[in-house]
C-alpha cells in the first residue's frame, strides 16, 4: 500500500482530503505543519508527498526544496497560489503535479493515480538482453538504466525528478526524432492545454543543468525537443 503524505494546515481541507485517498487504497497520514511532516520524514520517506505552499511555520516551496537535497520524491503542490510564476516555480522545483484551491477532491485523487500509474509503468527497455543503455555526445557518456532508474554521466551519479527521469526516457525512447512539447506533457504528465508548455520548457532547463554541457537534448524551435546522443556499447556507469 502506498504511503501519502499530505501537509495543508486547513483542518477541513487536509481530512477530506486524507479520507477520499483512504477510499481510494492508500496509506494517509497529514500533517498541518512544516515541522510536522519534516519529523514523519526522518522516520518514514513517504511514496508521494502532497504539499500547500502557505504554511503557519513556513513556505511549502522551500521544504520542497530543501526536501529535494536528499532525496527524490513525486510531490504534488496543493495551494491558493494561482498565478502562472508561482505554477512555473513549483514545476522548477520539480513538482509532479501543481492544483489549485478550491478543487474536486475526486480530481485530486485520479491525479495522483496518474502519478503512481506512470512511475509504475516504467520505461519499456530497448533491448530485451539489457537493462543499461549507453549514448555519447562529445566527450560525455551516458548511461541509462531503465531497471534501476539510475542515470549517471561519465560515472556520476546524477539524481532525477521522478519528472525528469520520466521525460529523459521519453526522450532516449525517441532517439533522434523531435518530440513536440505537447507530446511531451501528454505522455509524462497527461496534460493536453497550451498553456502548460512552459512546463515542459523548465523540466527540460532543469534536465539539461543536471546532465552537465554535453549536447545531449536538442531545442527545434517553435517544435519541440530531441535527443541527440548516439547509441554507444560500453561499460561506464
Amino acid at each position: 500500500m502506498q504511503l501519502i503524505y499530505v501537509v495543508e494546515d486547513h483542518q477541513v481541507i487536509r481530512e477530506g482530503v486524507r479520507r477520499y485517498l483512504e477510499l481510494a487504497g492508500y496509506k494517509v497520514l497529514s500533517f498541518g505543519s512544516l515541522a510536522a511532516v519534516r519529523e514523519a520524514f526522518r522516520i518514514t520517506k513517504a511514496d508521494l508527498l502532497i504539499q500547500d505552499v502557505m504554511l503557519p511555520d513556513g513556505d511549502g516551496f522551500a521544504f520542497v526544496a530543501e526536501l529535494r537535497q536528499s532525496m527524490d520524491i513525486p510531490v504534488i503542490f496543493m495551494t491558493a497560489r494561482i498565478s502562472e510564476e508561482d505554477r512555473i516555480h513549483g514545476f522548477e522545483l520539480g513538482a509532479d503535479d501543481y492544483i489549485t484551491k478550491p478543487f474536486s477532491p475526486k480530481e485530486l485523487v485520479l491525479r495522483v493515480q496518474a502519478i503512481f500509474r506512470r512511475i509504475n509503468s516504467g520505461v519499456p527497455a530497448a533491448s530485451d538482453n539489457t537493462h543499461k543503455h549507453f549514448f555519447k555526445a562529445d566527450d560525455g557518456v551516458l548511461c541509462y538504466d531503465d531497471i534501476e532508474h539510475k542515470t549517471t554521466v561519465n560515472g556520476n551519479v546524477v539524481s532525477l525528478t521522478a519528472a525528469e527521469w520520466r521525460i529523459l526516457g521519453l526522450l532516449i525512447q525517441n532517439a533522434s526524432r523531435v518530440l513536440p512539447r505537447s507530446e511531451i506533457l501528454k505522455k509524462c504528465f497527461d496534460y493536453t492545454s497550451e498553456s502548460y508548455e512552459r512546463i515542459a520548457d523548465t523540466h527540460i532547463k532543469n534536465l539539461r543543468a543536471k546532465l552537465g554541457s554535453y549536447p545531449w537534448i536538442e531545442t527545434v524551435r517553435g517544435y519541440g525537443y530531441r535527443f541527440i546522443g548516439y547509441a554507444v556499447e560500453g561499460s561506464v556507469g
